[in-house]
């Protein structure tokens, strides 16, 4: 199985699962069909899917650990 160690802590967690809802409304009302939207919907699902899994890529990429976790 495909497992991930979290390196995102809870409290960014919840951040991000609402930054992504707020984005995904913001891009669906607010820009233009099209590829602006697309990509408002894009990072809006890459915000939710961090949270909702608790794995930052770009944060992997550059060595941070989620607190508590030892270095």
């Amino acid at each position: 199985m495909f497992h991930l160690k979290r390196n995102v802590p809870s409290w960014e967690r919840a951040v991000r699962l609402c930054l992504g809802v707020f984005a995904a409304l913001g891009a669906f009302y607010l820009l233009p069909a099209g590829t602006l939207r697309m990509l408002g919907l894009a990072v809006a699902g890459m915000l939710a899917a961090t949270a909702i899994v608790g794995f930052c890529p770009a944060c992997a990429m550059l060595g941070r650990k989620a607190a508590g976790q030892a270095r």
